[in-house]
């Protein structure tokens, strides 16, 4: 799979030179930045699993996205598993236009967000952000939307769409928690057959376990597309130039939408402990492994397959 084309002056064609090259890189050190979301959470304790065999050592930041772009430009952290776009578009840009960040493209295909419901009221008619208008169906729904961090990028749309009066959702009330509040809040509306409207977004366990659908969106509150997106891995400049080596590992580390969702559920939803989980998934998946570290070393220059292999 080759991914999209940077969106900054430095090209992927620019960097790619510099991830061939063979020299050390000058750091054994990577600080991904990690939301508490559990799709980045797994997918960077899997990276973290293939980098410290190869002598890295990974250290994770727990911050909202916002904070982590933050992070990139102050020289606090290295790189980020989790650009969703355009969710994330004005920290991306400011930072971008800043010269901080180089983009490695999409890690993950078929993602999607934006207003969501469960299949039993989709069946029931709605199915478009656009009645949400009408009376009898925002009573239905008790005037309610839940989403997750307040702070989040995602929230600010949905609280813009609010203040706006976007889709008639002026006099609703925005109902931020985390993800986890989020989804009882989603667990126990399906458990009532109660209404229910919330972010959603794929690839995640809740769209198989709730039969989760996600409205269309025509004003694109949550993006052009319907809400497609692009997941991207983002990565410091200043990293990239000085360590190659890594560098390329997290350009060759994607993941297509089913397989994420398949980490996430036994993470999240089985709440399985994390350093099994994402070990369990490198073991199970040879073929995988074997695409991201293909022209990789480990930081002392030796062949990386062996050494994630012994690990193992």
């Amino acid at each position: 799979m080759r991914k999209t084309t940077l969106l900054t002056t430095m090209t992927l064609i620019g960097i790619l030179p510099l991830i061939a090259q063979a020299a050390q890189d000058a750091s054994d050190e990577l600080r991904l930045i990690v939301p508490p979301w559990p799709g980045v959470t797994v997918k960077s304790e899997i990276f973290a699993q293939l980098a410290e065999p190869l002598g890295y050592r990974v250290e994770t930041l727990e911050v909202s996205s916002t904070v982590g772009y933050q992070t990139l430009q102050s020289d606090e952290a290295d790189a980020f598993l989790a650009g969703w776009l355009p969710a994330q578009q004005e920290s991306y840009d400011a930072t971008m236009a800043a010269g901080a960040i180089v983009d490695l493209g999409n890690n993950v295909e078929g993602a999607r967000m934006g207003f969501a419901v469960p299949g039993y009221v989709y069946e029931a008619g709605v199915t478009s952000a656009e009645q949400l208008a009408d009376p009898e169906t925002a009573k239905r729904f008790d005037h309610r939307v839940y989403s997750i961090e307040s702070g989040s990028t995602v929230t600010d749309m949905l609280e813009n769409a609010i203040d706006t009066d976007t889709y008639g959702l002026g006099d609703w009330d925005g109902m931020p928690s985390s993800t986890p509040g989020m989804l009882s809040e989603v667990a126990a509306a399906v458990n009532e057959d109660r209404w229910i409207l919330f972010y959603g977004w794929t690839p995640h366990w809740m769209i198989p376990e709730y039969d989760v659908r996600i409205l269309d969106d025509p004003e694109s509150v949550f993006g052009k597309n319907n809400g497609q997106s692009d997941v991207k891995t983002i990565v410091a400049k200043r990293y990239t130039e000085a360590n190659p080596n890594l560098t390329r590992l997290l350009d060759q580390f994607t993941l297509s939408a089913d397989e994420q969702s398949e980490f996430i559920s036994a993470f999240s939803l089985e709440e399985r402990d994390l350093d099994e989980v994402a070990r369990e998934w490198i073991e199970q998946h040879p073929e995988r492994v074997a695409s991201f570290l293909e022209g990789v070393t480990t930081y002392d220059g030796k062949e990386a397959h062996a050494a994630v292999k012994g690990s193992l």
